[in-house]
């Protein structure tokens, strides 16, 4: 099971000298002792019982996926919604609750629901779905990583997002993996994969599960394997009509 990660820290985070056996304190104000290791952000706490790693100096953006056409919703699947709540407004809840530096929502056109307070990012034209969103807003943030989650993915948690943002390090991101199919589109990515995205978008293969397997074999992400119990975090709403059926086997 992962671990739950720890707060994503802002730009402006204090880093801690990087002394052995040195001591700190984190942001509830509790005084821990730390170790490092040689890399980045790995301490060792005296209760834990391996290392792990703790991102004081990593900052992440977000960015809400609302480029798709919602042909299989048959309505603007951004204002569908879901459990009394339009989809949108779920999903940048759970992003604003991560507290990132910045939050942007991607798509074709600019949203009329958009947040006076999230930036809005087009898609590189001619668009080509999420591929496009996650090139452009890549290439916009002022971060390490750009954490990406989709708009029809409401039942994602930001307990998992922070698991997912536990395993990242500088240069490298975190894709969780089911079977032997990427989750994409509730993954982050380091500001370094913006090259790849671009060179994908300039060919013939716009396949996005083949960007992620490249950016796997060269170190760029680290795939997670999706437990059992995680798996429903991952599902789509694509129909009104199975929205019921879904909420009631909950």
């Amino acid at each position: 099971m992962l671990l739950d990660g720890p707060r994503i820290r802002s730009r402006h985070t204090r880093i801690p000298e990087r002394s052995r056996g040195s001591a700190s304190k984190d942001l509830s104000g509790r005084r821990i002792a730390f170790s490092w290791d040689g890399k980045v952000g790995a301490l060792r706490r005296p209760d834990a019982a391996a290392w792990r790693p703790y991102h004081f100096c990593m900052n992440i953006c977000a960015v809400l996926l609302a480029g798709g056409e919602s042909r299989r919703m048959g309505t603007d699947k951004a204002t569908f919604l879901f459990r009394g709540k339009p989809l949108w407004q779920i999903q940048l809840e759970t992003l604003r609750r991560l507290r990132p530096a910045e939050i942007f929502v991607s798509a074709r056109t600019d949203p009329s629901w958009r947040p006076n307070d999230v930036q809005f990012i087009a898609d590189i034209p001619p668009s080509c779905g999420p591929l496009s969103g996650l090139a452009a807003s890549l290439v916009k943030i002022h971060t390490t990583h750009l954490l990406a989650l989709a708009i029809d993915m409401p039942f994602m948690t930001e307990n998992y997002l922070r698991s997912i943002c536990d395993v990242i390090e500088p240069g490298r991101g975190a894709v969780a993996k089911i079977g032997n199919r990427a989750e994409p589109l509730a993954a982050v990515y380091p500001r370094e994969a913006e090259a790849d995205f671009r060179t994908a978008l300039a060919g013939p293969d716009l396949s996005l599960q083949n960007v992620i397997r490249h950016l796997v074999t060269c170190g760029k992400l680290l795939e997670i394997s999706v437990t059992e119990q995680e798996r429903s975090l991952f599902r789509n709403v694509n129909n009104a009509s199975d929205v019921d059926a879904r909420i009631a086997g909950d």
